[in-house]
């Protein structure tokens, strides 16, 4: 006992001393620990500048929990495909459902879920302003990996409702969100691309119910070349934090071309921010000011004041669903993309103008309550989007397209963003789909990628994983 009492008072003596501090926690770094391919022939078509298989906006396309690791995909036959492994394990099993894509259209992703309070695996699939498809595993399939057969019965039978639940003739952009106490919400968009707006659904683990939708399409903007009076809110990602508080950044993309200084551009314009402490019954704007109520009429509109924590006007091809997370603290923390000033204040061609001059801003909140935004010092050189990680120190990883990967240390306050990883040996096409959940489960970042191919051909789809600092 005195030698533990002695130890003691040396330990907090140290911390409490002027010079002598604990060891510093370590910067962003990340080792390549190996690739699995999930199918050497995965389907290929370019549409929108995407695949179908790697839209980073799918939340989630892959993704752990017990001891495993799921992805989803389509085959070069168009089926759907689950598979899975063992965490860190070389051979995935798959089970292929008998959905198949219905068009060459990358919006009709697969997005995965899971609901704790009952162990289901769940997916949504193939859907653009139409109807969507729609599985529910038998309970306890995910809690009990290695004892319950994967086999197409396992994973029950494909609907076109949830479980009689229907949601909307106009289904776009699935998002499974789990609940701190295990249930499971689906965002999504009602309507279409400049006319839209955002929605959720719940399952408790018996039911699921339509919540309803809390962003509206009405109102008019103005910028200096036009008005719209139309639009749809984009989600950069819906998150719920270690507090148990609901997150959701966003842009607005209007309708109306007349808000823009030229028709070859995009009308995506400010990145906002809103949050819910209710399980997204209701919204409220950074400064805790309540803006809309899911499920009634008064949803978060494009005039309500203090959804713009970071403005810019449509003149710059600002992308739309790029990425979020929130810290260890519960701060929100985001990635956006656009064409800075200094490259010129009107974009022409949207592709063209972000493939040449495109760059990544970090967007987050400080521990003070202060918006701020560093500009990630690497050339998009893509038009697409980059994916967001934290590791359990807060360091920030943004994964660039191609694979590439930049890092930056929560110890600089985010402003030494370097390359940690350039991705050349890939051979990727462009997005890729992040393991969130991964990180938090072995300090893993996990991620699918598919190697670049022409026209129509299939090509390689793989798993690349990532060592973080342990």
């Amino acid at each position: 006992m005195r030698r533990r009492a002695v130890l003691t008072t040396a330990i907090l003596a140290a911390v409490a001393t002027p010079g002598i501090a604990r060891a510093a926690d370590p910067g962003p770094s990340v080792t390549k620990k190996g690739t699995t391919q999930l199918d050497a022939q995965a389907v290929y078509f370019v549409s929108y500048d995407g695949l179908v298989n790697n839209n980073s906006f799918q939340q989630n396309g892959l993704l752990t929990y017990k001891g495993y690791q799921y992805a989803v995909w389509y085959t070069a036959s168009k089926h759907a495909v689950v598979g899975r492994r063992v965490l860190g394990g070389s051979t995935w099993s798959t089970i292929t459902l008998s959905h198949t894509l219905k068009s060459d259209d990358s919006h009709n992703v697969i997005s995965m879920g899971v609901s704790r309070v009952d162990g289901r695996l769940h997916l949504n699939m193939d859907s653009h302003s139409d109807g969507f498809f729609y599985v529910k595993s038998i309970a306890g399939l995910l809690d009990n990996p290695a004892s319950t057969a994967w086999t197409s019965a396992a994973l029950g039978a494909v609907q076109t409702s949830l479980d009689g639940v229907t949601l909307t003739s106009q289904f776009t952009y699935p998002q499974f969100i789990a609940t701190p106490e295990g249930k499971l919400q689906l965002s999504y968009r009602v309507g279409i691309s400049g006319n839209g707006r955002n929605a959720l659904a719940e399952y408790d683990g018996s039911q699921w119910t339509a919540l309803g939708e809390w962003s509206g399409s009405t109102g008019t903007y103005t910028s200096a070349h036009g008005s719209s009076t139309a639009r749809n809110m984009y989600l950069h990602g819906i998150d719920y934090d270690v507090n148990g508080r609901l997150h959701s950044f966003f842009t607005w993309r209007e309708q109306s071309a007349a808000v823009m200084c030229n028709s070859g551009g995009i009308t995506n314009h400010d990145t906002g921010y809103v949050y819910s402490t209710d399980q997204g019954r209701s919204w409220r704007n950074d400064a805790g000011t309540a803006v809309g109520t899911t499920g009634s009429s008064n949803t978060v509109a494009v005039t309500d004041a203090g959804l713009v924590v970071d403005p810019l006007d449509p003149d710059h091809s600002l992308m739309n669903q790029e990425s979020q997370t929130t810290d260890s603290t519960g701060l929100p923390h985001a990635i956006i993309s656009y064409v800075p000033g200094r490259f010129g204040q009107c974009t022409t061609n949207y592709v063209t103008d972000r493939t040449a001059n495109g760059r990544a801003f970090h967007v987050r909140k400080n521990s003070a309550g202060t918006w701020q935004k560093t500009e990630i010092p690497i050339a998009l050189n893509s038009s697409q989007r980059t994916k967001l990680v934290l590791d359990k120190y807060d360091n920030a990883y943004a994964v660039l397209p191609y694979g590439r990967i930049a890092g930056a240390s929560k110890s600089s306050g985010y402003t030494d963003w370097a390359l940690l990883y350039d991705g050349s040996d890939l051979n990727a096409f462009g997005e890729v789909v992040i393991d969130e959940p991964r990180v938090k489960a072995d300090n893993v970042l996990s991620f699918m990628y598919q190697e670049k191919s022409s026209g129509t051909t299939p090509s390689a789809l793989h798993v690349v994983d990532f060592a973080l600092p342990a």
